[in-house]
């Protein structure tokens, strides 16, 4: 197993497509099969030897901090708070960064995956590759598929106008340097903007996961991951 590099948990956002369930509640905190849905990724993490996590945090970063302190699952955990405003998932990496060293992993936070998170690190390492994307082949099924994979690269990405060619999606699960980030223009706010760049300059490793991710976004998603997850604790 290789040994993984920090990740950055991107847990900052309101979560406004789940309505109600979010009105008190940030949406890492919400319950999945019984316990609060971040907890559910942590536990995945560790089981991969991941020992460190930093959560950008926003909406209700204090709930986040009180439930989960300074360890959990035997990770320790730090927090990096999102700026005032809307700076957009690129924003949070980058006021992070001074916690998260030359070379680290980003998850969102509203993400469950089912992947070899060591194999996915030692090819990118190895890859010489500046930044990392999980994909997988998607063919329209899960949600829009946003990218073209081949022979460990991503070749492009389009998340706001992706090709009819596209049958592969981001996983959730990407890669990020130091020098990779700086590739993003000042005013750019958003990670799939940077994805994008680093795709068309063919700097972007991709790792193929093999399955299907779950993920909270919507209440059609949560009830499946609620039943997914009952049936891993049940296991």
């Amino acid at each position: 197993m290789s040994a993984l590099p920090p990740v950055c948990i991107l847990a900052g956002g309101r979560g406004t497509r789940l309505g109600g369930l979010v009105r008190d509640t940030p949406k890492p905190l919400i319950e999945v099969a019984g316990e609060p849905f971040l907890v559910h990724q942590l536990r995945s993490l560790a089981a991969h030897g991941l020992r460190e996590a930093i959560l950008c945090v926003g909406y209700r970063a204090e709930a986040i901090e009180a439930r989960l302190g300074e360890s959990c699952c035997a990770i320790a955990i730090r927090y990096s708070r999102d700026a005032p405003g809307l700076e957009g998932t690129l924003g949070a990496i980058r006021k992070a960064l001074p916690l998260l060293g030359e070379r680290f992993l980003v998850l969102y936070g509203d993400s469950y995956l089912r992947i070899d998170y060591g194999a996915a690190f030692a090819g990118w390492s190895a890859s010489g590759l500046p930044a990392m994307m999980c994909v997988y082949r998607n063919e329209q099924r899960l949600d829009t598929s946003n990218s073209l994979y081949a022979d460990g690269r991503v070749l492009a990405y389009d998340k706001r106008a992706p090709r009819a060619e596209m049958e592969w999606i981001d996983y959730g699960l990407g890669g990020l340097t130091r020098g990779a980030l700086e590739l993003a223009p000042e005013r750019s706010c958003d990670l799939s903007d940077l994805y994008s760049l680093l795709a068309r300059q063919k700097k972007l490793y991709g790792f193929p996961a093999g399955e299907r991710f779950y993920e909270i976004g919507t209440p059609a998603a949560l009830r499946e991951t609620e039943s997914f997850l009952r049936g891993v604790d049940a296991g």
